[in-house]
């Protein structure tokens, strides 16, 4: 079976809608061949060529035509293609959280890559460049809750609002999060300390 071949067949295995990075396929060929691959399936109109590195089978609405992917999971193919640590900005962190009920006007990202921004459908994304520490665990509950609480700011963000945390995420992830010393503002450690000492007589109490 030739490249051509294989990559065809790969991509038929892959849902509608569902962007999927090219650094998926390199297994099946040279780089040169499985980009040649896929811009062949590109002009066909099989697949469409969502940003440099990520494509999509399009999927089809009867009404509306060509469904754009959800932008997460394009955010995610293009962390896989270039190697990124990206994760949401910690204003999705919060609404993801229940923490807010304000939907964002755009769809923002943290990226230890370079800062830009792009269409998918109506929806504008940007990623924009974070130090390490804005990153810390990245990609777990932990770091979602860490990215949402600094966003929320020392203002916003009470004992309440730490215990609320601890239900979403689970006691486990919240314990990987507060071990996280120094991605923690003196601010929130104050706070999440004040929380904990809170919570302790009532956990001692159900006991």
């Amino acid at each position: 079976m030739s490249v051509s071949q294989a990559i065809r067949e790969e991509v038929k295995q892959f849902p509608e809608g569902e962007p999927f990075a090219t650094a998926r396929l390199l297994r099946l060929g040279p780089r040169a061949a499985v980009d040649q691959a896929l811009a062949r399936l590109a002009r066909e109109g099989y697949i469409s060529r969502v940003r440099r590195g990520v494509y999509v089978r399009p999927k089809v609405s009867r009404l509306a035509g060509k469904v754009p992917p959800n932008p997460a999971a394009v955010v995610k193919a293009i962390a896989e293609a270039t190697g990124e640590t990206v994760a949401p900005h910690g204003a999705e962190a919060a609404r993801l959280l229940g923490l807010t009920t304000q939907v964002p006007l755009t769809a923002i990202y943290s990226t230890n890559g370079k800062t830009r921004e792009f269409k998918i459908g109506q929806v504008v994304v940007k990623l924009r460049h974070a130090s390490n520490r804005q990153l810390t665990m990245a990609g777990t509950p932990a770091g979602l809750a860490l990215a949402a609480l600094r966003y929320l700011g020392r203002q916003a963000v009470d004992e309440q609002t730490v215990e609320q945390v601890r239900d979403r995420i689970g006691d486990e992830q919240f314990q990987v999060m507060r071990q996280e010393a120094g991605a923690i503002p003196s601010w929130l450690s104050d706070v999440i300390w004040r929380a904990q000492q809170r919570s302790e007589p009532f956990e001692a109490g159900r006991g």
